[in-house]
């Protein structure tokens, strides 16, 4: 019989203080009971005792080298891929289900960081289905789910990121051999950074501009074989290795290509949306837009990681600060919880709001992309820049506020954030990598920029626009009556958008009117056009989530439906308290909203503050997927963290060799 959990006091207390069913709440955030009981059969399997041991055993992966780490996490995967694989045979939950449950939470408690084969998985399969025909599924599918090949997605270079327009690997048709040929022609041309591509992959989806005919048709997608599957050396005319230690994606072999003249066949190329014919005629079979498809899907995808790790580093936060104790402001009173301070529940109530604003903002938006996509399967394509923008401005929104929130989270629990073991800088160091990738933040809102002042042109002219815009045609650009609901202040938030548009758009014409080109006025005004994206994409987040909570808790127990109406009303609140100048520019507040506002947000802290264990411990993380020493949901942290700090090999004996081989000689005067 397994020895009973002994749980801390303080836990225990706190949870007895929750006036809300928390299995309710769990299933909103899920998206209903049966995915919640169909995540939880999963993890329960995966989890089982002899899988974790495997995984478990040795010295702590923080302590091992980075060959060490690497080696470790393929024997890892290759256990996780297994049981994937075992879950897929068997049919007994959905695709989707498997998507979202087994491989973002259950790959958590295989793996500290991202797997090797997480692009194989999310990019070089999702490519082939988005960018290949259907005879070119066939081909490389069957091989590339049953993990006989293993890809990579390799399109950033040394030398260009975003600017894919920029990207200077080449791929010249031969019609006599009815080849391509990769070449990569400068040093800057090398692939950087497609993760699994350093040790793992095998082939890997390559974007290099074609040419043919003596002339360059842009980027396209090719799939290339980079390493023999059978003894795994790489294939002639191909450089390829890991490119280092970075701050996060330690796991990842993240690495670099290159290409000395190798050729590929014809076939080679992914044609759904563009073919080179066998005499090198190049043939564009749809619209442009459509090869943004991976592109989007990935921007989709990293908004709901984003409120995913902002919930297990909220969860890990709060439930120390309901274990520890510090201070004595009265003499004849026990040091109080930290969580009890205002100033603690400041910096971590709103990391709450904030996950379960991403996780609904990104189920909306995932809904949005399912539209879109089935738009473009009947060739329109009228809704995909919207969709663009919307993925590119919340992608960017999303991974940075959950990059300071998670920040704010180590910084709340003091000295013991700092140790690895907490997790918590490992969940940095992995969403300051999603910050980054697939598009920085300036420039991922600046796209977004591009969207809307065509938009606002468009309301100019008296024309309707796309639904996430449409304020740009209601609210007024300037007055409007200051409404403190929760409705008006989203109201205001819109007003505050139309204006930074406005002025930006403004910028650029008073520029062009002096003169200036189109293109010099417009890289002038970025600046506003940040500005104006951003207040853009957080009236899109205060919208959402106001509206999808009161939908998803319209038939939900009083209780449940109060905490969530209390963390979307403080997440609103605190950032009409964070833009109060920008507010004071482009709405009617007073001195006198803004005290109110102030008092309104300090009432919620006060309101959530019985529930907040009960609110962490319904996002449902289990400690195997958690890793933490400050975490757990029995609250013994200084029991773990003395009992992590003797896994370290530095521990494994009395005095380590250094003390004979330097340190006793130097102390002596020998050195």
């Amino acid at each position: 019989m397994a020895p009973e959990v002994v749980v801390n006091e303080d836990l225990l207390r706190e949870r007895k203080k929750c006036n809300f069913n928390i299995k309710e709440l769990t299933y909103i955030i899920d998206g209903g009971r049966e995915r919640t009981e169909d995540r939880r059969n999963i993890e329960s399997i995966a989890f089982k005792k002899e899988h974790l041991e495997v995984v478990n055993k040795g010295p702590p992966e923080e302590c091992l080298s980075l060959k060490e780490r690497y080696e470790k996490a393929i024997e890892k995967s290759c256990l996780f891929a297994v049981l994937f694989k075992n879950f897929v045979a068997a049919g007994d939950v959905d695709v989707e289900t498997i998507g979202s449950s087994f491989l973002r939470r259950t790959a958590d408690a295989y793996l500290n960081e991202q797997s090797p084969f997480a692009v194989h998985l999310g990019m070089f399969v999702t490519t082939i289905l988005g960018q290949g025909t259907p005879d070119q599924q066939a081909e490389w599918l069957p091989s590339a789910l049953d993990m006989q090949i293993v890809g990579t997605y390799a399109q950033t270079e040394l030398g260009h990121g975003t600017f894919i327009r920029g990207l200077e690997t080449t791929a010249t048709y031969d019609p006599e051999t009815e080849q391509f040929v990769l070449h990569t022609p400068t040093l800057s041309a090398h692939k950087w950074w497609p993760g699994g591509l350093g040790k793992t992959a095998n082939h890997a989806v390559v974007i290099a501009q074609l040419y043919t005919k003596g002339e360059c048709h842009g980027t396209q997608p090719f799939i290339v074989q980079i390493r023999d599957r059978q003894t795994h050396m790489p294939l002639p005319g191909i450089r390829v290795g890991e490119i280092g230690p970075r701050m996060g994606y330690i796991n990842a072999d993240n690495g670099f290509l290159g290409f000395d003249h190798v050729r590929i066949p014809r076939e080679n190329m992914l044609m759904k949306n563009a073919q080179v014919l066998k005499d090198g005629t190049y043939v564009k079979k749809s619209h442009k837009k459509m090869t943004y498809g991976t592109m989007v899907f990935i921007r989709v995808i990293l908004v709901s990681d984003a409120a995913f790790n902002l919930a297990k580093a909220v969860t890990i936060a709060v439930r120390y600060s309901a274990v520890r104790r510090q201070c004595q402001p009265n003499p004849d009173a026990p040091e109080p919880q930290i969580l009890d301070y205002i100033t603690q529940q400041h910096k971590l109530f709103i990391g709450i709001a904030t996950a379960h604003a991403l996780q609904l903002t990104s189920a909306w938006l995932w809904t949005t992309f399912a539209a879109v996509q089935a738009d473009m399967r009947e060739g329109n394509v009228d809704n995909l820049p919207e969709l663009h923008a919307l993925s590119s401005c919340l992608k960017a929104l999303s991974t940075s506020d959950s990059l300071v929130l998670i920040e704010q989270c180590r910084f709340a629990c003091g000295g013991h954030g700092y140790m690895l073991s907490s997790r918590l800088p490992t969940l940095y160091g992995y969403v300051a990598g999603i910050r980054t990738n697939e598009g920085d933040y300036t420039i991922l809102m600046l796209q977004c920029a591009r969207f809307l002042v065509k938009a606002f042109e468009q309301t100019e002219a008296g024309n309707s626009v796309s639904p996430t815009v449409s304020y740009l045609s209601h609210t007024a650009s300037m007055g409007g009556c200051w409404d403190l609901t929760l409705e008006g202040i989203v109201s205001s938030f819109q007003r505050l958008a139309k204006g930074k548009i406005s002025a930006a758009v403004t910028s650029i014409r008073r520029r062009v009117e002096s003169g200036m080109s189109y293109e010099d006025a417009w890289q002038l005004s970025t600046i506003q056009l940040v500005a104006a994206a951003e207040a853009h994409c957080r009236a899109v987040i205060c919208s959402a989530y106001w509206s999808e909570t009161q939908r998803l808790t319209a038939s939900s127990s009083a209780n449940v439906r109060a905490v969530m109406q209390q963390l979307a009303s403080l997440y609103i609140t605190y950032w009409a308290l964070e833009r109060t100048g920008d507010l004071l520019r482009y709405c009617s507040i007073s001195e006198n909203d803004i005290v109110s506002l102030q008092q309104r947000y300090e009432e919620l802290l006060a309101l959530i503050r019985p529930n907040a264990v009960g609110l962490v411990d319904a996002f449902d993380i289990t400690d195997e997927i958690l890793q933490s020493t400050l975490g757990a949901y029995d609250g013994r942290v200084y029991e773990r963290l003395m009992a992590e700090a003797e896994k370290t090999p530095l521990n494994s004996e009395p005095v380590n060799k250094s003390f004979h081989t330097h340190f006793k000689r130097f102390m002596q005067g020998k050195l």
